[in-house]
């Protein structure tokens, strides 16, 4: 377990729905999850049957009968409100992973962008309250926070969404939050792996989009536990941003590989220079805790108790920005390899 570990969550006995469960972040999740807890079910809900296929036989080679009869694989599209309803029957916790997520191609390809991100999260809401859901949390991004481009706009839209659903709930009682982090290291269209495979052709230069360019950057394993540890605490319409590590690109392509050039490419469609998660105009609802910053709902029509004081949490000062430029922790080599190590990549 890491740092941003459950200390007391007890998932025995719950049926757990992942949307995008084939995704990079959804095979670490069920990963961990099957291996931690005696879970009752396990579904994964998407849309791809190949990768639904590689993924049941990936997990019969590491996990035993017993673990693998509670997997579930659902075919279906978020964007669908009557399958996703089905899918969701009896299920207890929701984790939307689900998203079209490369910002060149929701640039070009906007209504797609909109139809999965946006229609798909009000489907997950929709379906969520239906059936009773007890907890959804739903996985954001670094740019949904003062967004330039379209796939932060539609993430944007999304956890509005979600902090917004706590208000219709009523006696049902679901309770929806927000987890929003950096790039992730090694995932699926991240840049290490295409350094890496650069380096493996022969490169002796690397490409970046600007040299001045800064990101937030977390491993696939933090990103599951901050997930789980944030299910453990969550109280409804939050978003929950972890502290984790900045790092310039210019410094990853040298921590990747030491004396290698460096080709400036140009900034893509809809890029920004530095990633932000907690905008200055969200201070005022922010609260600092050891391990993460907590941006409490604007507003509030159910009985709900704010992170406080008996819970270790502190105001952050109304001119606080939690930028990856301006962090106060920024990643070494050294630090970097020990992720890299950690992600397999």
């Amino acid at each position: 377990m890491g740092r941003f570990a459950p200390g007391n969550l007890d998932l025995d006995g719950k049926v757990i729905l992942i949307t995008g469960g084939t995704g990079s972040f959804g095979r670490r999740f069920i990963e961990t999850v099957l291996t931690r807890y005696a879970l009752r079910k396990v579904i994964v809900y998407s849309r791809d049957e190949l990768k639904q296929s590689e993924m049941q036989q990936e997990l019969r080679e590491r996990f035993d009968a017993e673990q693998m009869s509670r997997m579930r694989f659902f075919l279906g599209d978020v964007r669908d409100r009557a399958r996703l309803t089905l899918a969701l029957r009896g299920v207890d916790i929701v984790i939307h992973a689900a998203a079209l997520k490369q910002v060149p191609a929701a640039e070009y390809n906007p209504s797609e962008c909109i139809q999965t991100n946006i229609i798909g999260a009000e489907n997950v809401v929709w379906a969520s309250l239906t059936n009773r859901v007890q907890q959804v949390v739903a996985l954001s991004t670094d740019k949904a926070c003062n967004p330039v481009n379209l796939y932060g706009a539609t993430k944007l839209a999304s956890d509005k969404t979600f902090v917004a659903a706590n208000n219709l709930s009523g006696d049902i009682g679901t309770k929806f939050s927000v987890v929003r982090y950096g790039n992730v290291v090694g995932s699926r269209g991240s840049v290490v792996p295409l350094f890496r495979r650069l380096l493996a052709q022969g490169a002796t230069e690397l490409p970046i989009t600007d040299t001045r360019m800064t990101r937030f950057w977390i491993t696939l394993n933090e990103g599951v536990e901050f997930v789980l540890s944030s299910l453990e605490i969550m109280r409804g319409g939050e978003i929950f941003v972890p502290k984790i590590p900045s790092m310039s690109m210019p410094d990853l392509v040298q921590a990747m590989a030491p004396g290698a050039g460096i080709r400036v490419v140009g900034i893509r469609p809809g890029e920004k220079l530095h990633e932000i998660m907690v905008g200055a105009d969200d201070a005022r609802q922010t609260v600092e805790l050891s391990d993460r910053y907590v941006i409490e709902p604007a507003f509030v029509e159910y009985t709900r108790q704010p992170f406080g004081t008996d819970d270790g949490a502190a105001p952050v000062d109304e001119s606080f920005a939690y930028s990856s430029d301006s962090n106060s922790d920024w990643l070494t080599a050294d630090r970097l390899t020990a992720m890299l190590e950690e992600t397999g990549v």
